[in-house]
Order: structure tokens, then sequence, then C-alpha cells
């Protein structure tokens, strides 16, 4: 398997556009391998919109662990408490302790701290939902497994390992991993495993800050890593250039800002399908190329 995570640190700088357009290209040209998409941008997940998709499919809850107590065996002793660091359970003067659900990160400390045995070891509750769903756009065939917690849950990385492992269970050729923003532990366990890192960035100073995040991340995790420069030529790219040459990124791409990526954005297209010879259509093509080198090193054959 060859797996290719698409991150960049900052959110907004187009990272489920380079995700889902390198999805339709690899899918496109090298059709004898199976190729699943995983959007594990668990708490605003869009992969499924930029393709175009008016609903997902099969659904699955993603389970975690919860505390119920067992008051009859409980002696509010505290050792729950003192355990918790998520600091989901409280408990007041001459009360009992309380678990607040969505602080719960499900971690199992307090069942293995309590000595009363009061804490159940196999009592759960649904912290989001993983969805498979099979995508046709064009030449085009590939399966996305999109991950997605509910509403004000505050706990992303279970989902995301979660979502992860789901994808990984459809047994892929190329896994291409669509991370949300940020650098945290939830990214690090999205982009964990991966042959390569594309760190998608843009020419502002915000972008260059958290890119050097990213890459700094990714780079200590030893994975290889290209950059690809969104929406360039809206600013200079120096700060960005310089930095990607600091951290000894393999390659930087430039996909220009155009008005065919816009409009194939809003359309729920992947531009490399709705105007191929647009200029930001091309630049992914070209990265899209050299994605495809790489995987045809490890996994052999040929471009279709």
């Amino acid at each position: 398997m060859f797996q290719v995570a698409v991150t960049g640190g900052k959110g907004g700088t187009g990272k489920s556009f380079v995700a889902t357009n390198l999805a339709y290209w690899l899918s496109s040209k090298l059709d004898r391998y199976r190729l699943v998409l995983a959007d594990l941008d668990v708490e605003a997940p869009n992969d499924h919109i930029l393709l175009g998709l008016d609903e997902l499919g099969k659904r699955e809850d993603i389970d975690i662990y919860f505390p119920k107590i067992d008051y009859s065996k409980c002696t509010s002793c505290g050792a729950c408490v003192k355990v918790c660091d998520t600091g989901a359970i409280i408990m007041g003067p001459g009360r009992p302790p309380f678990v607040f659900p969505r602080l719960c990160s499900g971690c199992k400390a307090c069942y293995y701290a309590c000595p009363y045995k009061a804490i159940s070891p196999n009592s759960k509750r649904v912290l989001g939902y993983t969805y498979v769903t099979p995508v046709k756009a064009g030449p085009a065939l590939f399966t996305l497994v999109t991950g997605m917690i509910r509403e004000g849950e505050e706990h992303t990385p279970p989902a995301v390992v979660a979502a992860k492992r789901k994808a990984l269970s459809l047994k892929p050729d190329i896994l291409i991993v669509d991370t949300g923003a940020g650098t945290g532990n939830a990214i690090s366990a999205a982009i964990q495993g991966s042959d390569l890192v594309i760190a998608v960035t843009e020419p502002t100073p915000l972008g260059a800050h958290d890119l050097e995040a990213i890459l700094k991340v990714s780079r200590g995790m030893g994975y290889r890593v290209w950059v690809a420069i969104n929406r360039w030529g809206i600013g200079p790219e120096d700060e960005v250039a310089t930095l990607a040459h600091r951290y000894e990124a393999e390659r930087i791409y430039r996909i220009p800002y155009s008005r065919g990526a816009v409009e194939a954005y809003s359309k729920g297209v992947p531009v490399i399908e709705y105007r191929p010879n647009d200029p930001a259509a091309k630049a992914l093509e070209a990265l899209s190329t050299d994605v495809a080198g790489l995987i045809l090193e490890k996994l052999g054959g040929g471009v279709q």
C-alpha cells in the first residue's frame, strides 16, 4: 500500500481541494489499483461536497469507552477524579462523582484506578460516525471514507483513528488521507504511516506560519515532504519557499489562483475534470503525475 497524507496546518489553504483532485487523477490513471480517499477532518469534513455528492453512504457508529458508575459500590473516594486528565469527572463536597460525557476521552484510566470496581469496564457512547461512499466521477472510480464527530464533541483523535482504521479495512492499494487543520494529536494520527506528506499552504504570512508548524511535525516523524502553494500569485512566495528549503521539503508545487478553480470548487467538480486546461488543473496534474511515479516505484505497473 502507498499512503499519501494531504495536510498543511492552517485551515482554508485548500487541502481538500488538492486531495480530491489528486484522488480523481490517480483513480483515473492508475485504475488497476484500489484507491481510498479518507476525509479525516472529522470536525468539518467536506470532501464529499467538493466531489458533488448529494449524500454520504453507509454509516457506522464510532464508539468510545464511557465510565458508567455503579453508585451502590462507589464510596466517593475520589480516585477517579484524580486520574481524569480532561476534567470529565467531578465530585462536590459530600457528593458522589459525576461524569460529563463530552469531556470524556474514553481513556479508561478511571476504570483502572477505582479500587472498588464501581466503574463498568464495557460501557460505551457514540462519539461520531464513519461513512463509506462509492465515488464515480468521469473515468474515476474510488471509495470515500468520511469521519465525522457529533456536534459539541471535544475529542477528535479517537474519531480520526476510527475513520482511518475503517479506510484501511477496505484494503486499499492507494490511501489518500485528507487531514484537518492544526498540528495536534489528531493530525499526527492521520499522517502516521505515510509514504509522502503533501503540505498545502498559501503565499500569506498566516500560511507560512502554519506551514512551518506542520513541516516540523512531518519532518520530526521522519516523512518525506512536498509543499504545494495553493492560490499562488495572490502574494509573494519568498517566506514559504524559504521554509520549504529549511525543512528539506523535496519539491515545491505552485497551484495558481484561477477562475476555473473557483468555478469547479463551487460546482463540486474536480478542476482537473471540469476544466483540464486551466492553469490550476495543469499544476495539479503535474503534482499528481509525480505522486503516481512514487506509487509505481513501490507498487509497480504503469500509468494508463
